[in-house]
């Protein structure tokens, strides 16, 4: 069996989304929009099963999926989705030193991922989680 070209061109891939992400974000560095992509990623997974959480991430081209699994403490409580105001207040307390996430950081992300993958690999992958999954990527800007 070849190579998958998803693993081919994951380098290329990924570059391209964190040029995505820092346009939609309008932070300067790829440090700066890795950090803010880490956290949204942390903050949505602690929401879902390990089984939902595997699911989203196998519709992540491979970078995108292995940051999203990364560090994953699969004994972590579950948490629920909770208010716009209280995701982004545990998207900014994630390494809160060096966490300069937009104010739109979870929306930001939302945009990077529809702008970078295929629409209905993702509707599918956000289709089989919980109704508030899907409003996760959707927020409103905070005011």
């Amino acid at each position: 069996m070849p190579m998958p070209m998803e693993y081919r061109q994951a380098s290329v891939d990924f570059d391209r989304f964190m040029e995505e992400l820092k346009e939609v974000s309008m932070l300067r560095t790829s440090h700066q929009a890795y950090t803010m992509l880490q956290a949204v990623f942390q903050v949505f997974r602690r929401r879902l099963t390990v089984q939902q959480a595997i699911s989203f991430a196998n519709a992540l081209p491979p970078v995108l999926r292995a940051i999203f699994v990364s560090d994953w403490d699969t004994n972590e409580e579950k948490r629920e989705f909770g208010t716009e105001a209280e995701m982004m207040a545990e998207v900014r307390a994630w390494r809160h030193n060096h966490n300069l996430s937009t104010d739109s950081a979870i929306r930001d992300v939302g945009e990077a991922l529809r702008r970078s993958l295929d629409p209905e690999v993702f509707g599918r992958a956000l289709a089989k989680l919980p109704a508030e999954a899907g409003e996760f990527w959707q927020l409103p800007v905070l005011s």
